[in-house]
């Protein structure tokens, strides 16, 4: 039992020395997980910071992933683009609602509005040497309205779209639209640099990564 506290004490200590060294200056930590992400089945550790530097819309996040190799932490990869500045969210303010692993797949969410809310989930993979979006989930709109909802799969390009309108007196019928779109590259780094505007061909609807 001893032993087994030991090497329980040293890891911990061992990550928290490496949790220190790469930490922004002044950030906060918002959440650490832990899951596998490149296939080795040696868990990474991924931990979100609110920083203290300045965005556009509050407080700038940054996300860092952590690989242990050869017993030493090292940042497998970071980005202050793939999570939203801490006022990104509206009236309902901290967009931020978690980052989890699923079966090696890094998992992103968001959401904000006031009676018009707005959510998304990105999903990324491990490869080509980069974290890259291979899934996009989004929603938005009001209940009683319309309510609007995008499942793009970039993988393979396929886009689903549905608008489920209540008020269809106001913003006319129910839509729904497959749509391949290849070639979109998007990764943890360049996430939110530019606005990726799609114009889905028969029901002219527009959606923006």
């Amino acid at each position: 039992m001893k032993t087994i506290f030991c090497i329980l004490t040293l890891i911990s200590s061992t990550f928290c020395w490496a949790q220190k060294e790469f930490q922004p200056k002044g950030s906060i930590i918002l959440q650490t997980v832990d899951g596998d992400l490149d296939g080795d089945q040696i868990p990474e550790k991924v931990i979100v910071y609110n920083t203290k530097d300045p965005g556009e819309l509050g407080e700038i996040r940054e996300i860092q992933i952590l690989k242990k190799v050869n017993g030493q932490w090292t940042i497998l990869e970071k980005s202050t683009n793939a999570i939203l500045d801490s006022e990104s969210g509206g009236i309902m303010g901290d967009p931020y609602s978690g980052t989890s692993i699923e079966k090696g797949i890094l998992i992103i969410n968001h959401f904000g509005g006031s009676s018009w809310k707005w959510a998304y989930t990105d999903k990324y993979r491990y490869q080509n040497g980069h974290f890259e979006l291979i899934g996009h989930t989004s929603s938005s709109g009001r209940p009683g309205d319309y309510i609007k909802n995008v499942d793009f799969n970039l993988s393979t390009g396929q886009i689903n779209f549905k608008n489920e309108v209540d008020d269809i007196k106001e913003y006319g019928p129910s839509q729904k639209e497959t749509f391949i779109k290849k070639g979109i590259k998007i990764n943890l780094q360049n996430r939110n640099d530019n606005s990726i505007k799609i114009v889905l061909p028969q029901t002219k609807q527009k959606i923006f990564l």
